[in-house]
């Protein structure tokens, strides 16, 4: 399976404070990977890193192979590869079509297709017929539906989750978990970072555990990894 994300010597710092120190982290392509730590662990940090908004104080961060150059301009052409959901997600106070649609106009999709992805996405998460509804008239869990369907709408390559279930009735909870879990198998890869100790046994992702900001558990990168990535690196 090709390595999606590879992380080497990777270290952040707040001021005098060591938040993160990952010596080498694979992440591949498809996966659904589950990231656990208790609070202030570097669950964030990681996700902040992996969302390519935030470099690392030192290390190396690749993707598909290829070292991340924080100052270049095409970075941004990668990061919009790249979408993070964040535990409580900001809503634009217009309707729930328009909040929807806002990465795909950012990208100049309009008209028809516009639309015909909006309902798309909206059936995904289970809100069909929301479209004209208000974002302040949403309850929690159905605003949580509406923040995913924006993030799934512009079909990115690699979707971040920060706690999305944490604050969502039960049944957007059930409902969220089982479409995450079918992501993959769409072709999205994903990592979310999660309290519940008993969601990677329901999803069946990998875990990457962190204690301190240090890794407790990671999975293990393929035998061909070390082959592949100097493929891509010779590109």
């Amino acid at each position: 399976m090709t390595i999606l994300y590879h992380l080497t010597g990777v270290r952040h710092r707040y001021g005098d404070r060591l938040a993160l120190e990952i010596p080498e982290l694979a992440i591949r392509q498809g996966g659904l990977y589950l990231l656990t730590g208790a609070n202030g662990s570097g669950k964030s940090t990681l996700l902040q890193i992996l969302a390519l908004l935030m470099p690392p104080t030192a290390g190396t961060v690749s993707f598909h192979g290829r070292p991340i150059d924080w100052r270049s301009a095409g970075l941004l052409e990668i990061r919009r590869r790249v979408t993070l959901l964040h535990q409580v997600p900001y809503l634009f106070n217009e309707s729930v079509a328009g909040n929807v649609a806002f990465g795909l106009r950012a990208r100049g999709i309009a008209g028809g297709r516009l639309r015909q992805l909006v309902d798309e996405a909206l059936d995904m998460v289970g809100l069909s017929g929301f479209q004209k509804r208000r974002a302040r008239e949403l309850s929690g869990g159905e605003a949580q539906r509406v923040a995913m369907a924006r993030a799934l709408a512009i079909a990115p390559e690699v979707l971040l989750l920060d706690e999305p279930l944490a604050n969502v009735d039960r049944q957007s909870a059930a409902f969220l978990e089982e479409l995450i879990g079918g992501l993959p198998a769409r072709g999205t890869s994903v990592v979310m970072t999660t309290h519940d100790p008993e969601q990677p046994i329901r999803l069946g992702g990998e875990r990457i555990h962190l204690v301190a900001g240090r890794l407790a558990a990671v999975p293990e990168a393929p035998h061909s990894f070390v082959q592949e990535n100097c493929q891509h690196a010779d590109l």
